[in-house]
């Protein structure tokens, strides 16, 4: 028998239906917020995944077209691939969930969020990160939440929680977070603590981040003591696990075999080399595995991680003798590939990124379908991480989940500082390509993201600069670490990245692994980061300090003109007929727009301003007092018809062919004849009323002067 939960979440009523369908899972939950409607779903085998060393967990946030009342396109209408919306959302969920099962738990369990109506006002990955979680509580899969997420806008300078879809664009702020429940224990209060963070702004300061965390916890209440309600009411008994015990007398023999290499390892500043030295310590270790027994990886991996903290910590050394804000060595190069349209190579340490700006025009727009309606992005930025660049040998597959995530990361810092269409209207693709890999490659992507456009010449508003940051605490030392290796991100307790100009942050991320993460270590955390940030901005600027003036003589100029729109179809022609011909004869790429913006591309001027002239021929309206020369396309007994612009006659009475009095029309115009008239009058009905013998008077005055 189902039974429904009910609670108000940020002001609005939310409700949870458990037991109701999907009766086989391990859990299943409907989430009802608004009139948007995720089913989500928990399922984990009962066999144990075979020398697995990792939780084999996967989540899939799928939206169906049917929850907006829409088909899908294409030949097959139905479904297909997840779109990048889709992979996101399952990265956040994937992200919050993935730490907090225990320890060893190696059983393959999917996670499955169904978009089953949406209203365009409630947001359904809120409602499927509450799914998620609850379906995970009352199921007997072990879990340690229970979690929610929540949105935090900034509307008119005030913060606002799970905003409704329809004030997203007067939001200078955009983070999604999601929390866990810690209970009272130890003497420390009950609390919500922050587990994952993605998010964007407008250039808004570090303080106010802090505040709209607070504000996203403190939200999450009601919907924590729902699932606590609803475990204790209808939850499952969890599942008996087999406990990693690593006893003392394991971790000495262990420590014996590999401690002294593993700090030795450790101080090899080299990643490469690192990890030669590191693999032979494994290597030494896993011959002696029988008689160490069936845990001796897990304490292989412990000391491995204690041996990093402990120095960091207690020795205050990091693997490449930095100092705990230091930045590794930058070096910044622009214009490297003569033929594109920008280039720029990033290095940071043994990390580098060559990132190649590509220009074109309205029509290379990429358009997105998701079922809250169509998206136009004339801002691109794709991620690639090739396997050269960790010394690695694999296949070349498509973008997988963490290329998608990372370029989108990179593709929400920059858009605050891009130039408006009016003022650039060319669509920008970067390609970020991934050279050498040590330590938040994202990160350099952003740098060299905006090293390039400032080579391409694109007007960005400000320098952009993106940093990886590392936390380690114990007991009540923190240690913050600024530009952390791949190393320290595996050793440490939090994961974030912040991306930003001088003036705030416009794109971070965060991923935490401990508990009880205080105000004002993340304050700490946050300004440590913009500190590192400001230093990088400043050696991105010693490369080039301000966009270029002129565009690559490669890449296509753009003008931008205005007509009436209706006389877009004068421009298009029948059947497209005008349009061809001026592509044709000028060899332009040219787009027309619904509100009458025509927008003209080539690398040749002189086509361009063909193209622009045929264009204003087309569209020229009569002007009263203006010569023409028109082409006759009907003779009758008073007069000739005259078109003297595309889609534009006049009349030329009879009176009005000559200077003496004719008496036929034919004796001085036929059908076909080219002929130039003056414009005598337009009446109110549009109808224009043409002289010849006045512009046969005009010529005449002007031979004589």
């Amino acid at each position: 028998m189902s039974e429904i939960f009910k609670t108000t979440f940020a002001g609005r009523d939310i409700s949870l239906k458990a037991h109701y369908v999907a009766g086989q899972a391990n859990g299943a939950v409907l989430v009802t917020y608004g009139e948007t409607v995720v089913l989500v779903t928990a399922v984990s085998a009962r066999e144990k995944r075979e020398g697995g060393d990792f939780l084999p967990l996967t989540v899939d946030y799928q939206e169906m077209t049917f929850a907006a009342g829409k088909i899908p396109g294409g030949f097959f209408k139905r479904e297909g691939r997840p779109n990048e919306r889709e992979i996101l959302i399952s990265r956040m969920i994937d992200r919050s969930i993935r730490p907090l099962f225990p320890k060893g738990y190696f059983y393959e369990t999917q996670l499955v969020a169904t978009v089953l109506s949406l209203d365009n006002e409630n947001d359904s990955d809120i409602a499927a990160m509450l799914g998620a979680s609850a379906a995970l509580e009352i199921s007997d899969i072990p879990f340690k939440g229970p979690i929610a997420g929540a949105r935090i806008g900034r509307i008119d300078g005030k913060l606002v929680c799970n905003p409704p879809a329809s004030q997203y664009g007067q939001s200078d702020l955009d983070i999604f977070l999601s929390g866990r429940k810690i209970p009272a224990e130890n003497g420390a209060a009950e609390t919500v603590n922050l587990v994952m963070m993605e998010g964007g702004a407008r250039e808004v300061d570090e303080d106010t981040i802090v505040e709209a965390i607070k504000l996203g916890l403190e939200q999450m209440g009601p919907v924590m003591a729902l699932q606590d309600d609803i475990r204790k009411t209808i939850g499952k008994q969890k599942r008996e696990l087999e406990k990693v015990e690593i006893d003392a007398d394991l971790m000495n023999k262990v420590s014996e075999l590999a401690e002294a290499d593993f700090k030795a390892a450790y101080h090899t500043p080299e990643k490469l080399d690192r990890y030669a030295k590191l693999d032979q310590v494994k290597q030494k270790v896993r011959e002696h595995e029988e008689e160490l027994g069936p845990n001796a990886e897990a304490a292989l991996e412990k000391l491995e991680r204690n041996i990093l903290r402990e120095m960091i910590i207690n020795e205050k050394k990091r693997i490449d003798g930095r100092g705990f804000k230091d930045i590794r060595k930058i070096t910044c190069e622009t214009g490297l590939l003569p033929r594109t349209h920008g280039s720029a190579l990033f290095t940071r340490g043994e990390t580098q990124a060559l990132a190649v700006l590509t220009l074109g025009t309205s029509s290379d727009e990429q358009r997105l379908d998701y079922i809250s309606g169509e998206e136009l992005r004339s801002f691109i930025l794709h991620y690639n991480f090739p396997p050269y660049s960790v010394g690695e040998v694999k296949g070349l597959r498509g973008p997988g989940r963490r290329e998608t995530g990372h370029g989108a990361l990179a593709r929400r810092a920059l858009i605050p500082v891009l130039p408006t269409p009016e003022e650039f209207p060319y669509t920008i693709r970067i390609v970020s390509e991934i050279l050498s890999s040590n330590g938040s490659s994202s990160m350099a992507t952003v740098c060299g993201g905006i090293l390039c456009m400032m080579d391409g010449a694109v007007p960005v508003k400000d320098t952009v600069a993106g940093i990886a940051m590392g936390l380690l605490k114990e007991g009540d030392e923190v240690i913050v670490l600024s530009d952390i290796l791949g190393d320290e991100d595996h050793a440490g307790d939090m994961d974030f990245k912040v991306c930003g100009t001088k003036n705030g942050v416009t794109a971070m991320q965060m991923d935490i692994k401990i508990d009880r993460l205080s105000e004002d270590v993340l304050r700490k955390a946050l300004y440590q980061a913009k500190e590192g940030r400001l230093f990088i901005i400043d050696k991105i600027r010693e490369s080039i300090s301000q966009p270029r003036e002129e565009l690559s003589p490669y890449a296509p100029r753009i003008t931008t003109m205005k007509v009436k729109p209706e006389k877009i179809r004068d421009v298009i022609g029948t059947g497209g007929k005008n349009i061809r011909q001026i592509i044709s004869e000028t060899g332009v790429n040219i787009d027309v727009e619904d509100d009458g913006t025509v927008t003209i591309a080539s690398n040749d001027a002189d086509a361009a301003a063909r193209a622009i002239a045929m264009v204003k021929w087309l569209t020229e309206e009569a002007e009263i007092g203006k010569i023409y020369v028109g082409t006759v396309k009907k003779v009758v007994d008073f007069g000739a018809f005259v078109e003297i612009l595309p889609g534009t006659e006049g009349l030329v009475h009879i009176s009005q062919l000559a200077k003496e009095r004719v008496n036929k029309v034919t004796d001085i115009l036929n059908e076909g004849d080219k002929v130039a008239v003056k414009v005598l009058e337009i009446d109110k009905s549009g109808k224009i009323r043409l002289s010849r013998k006045e512009a046969l008077n005009e010529n005449v005055s002007k031979n004589r002067s």
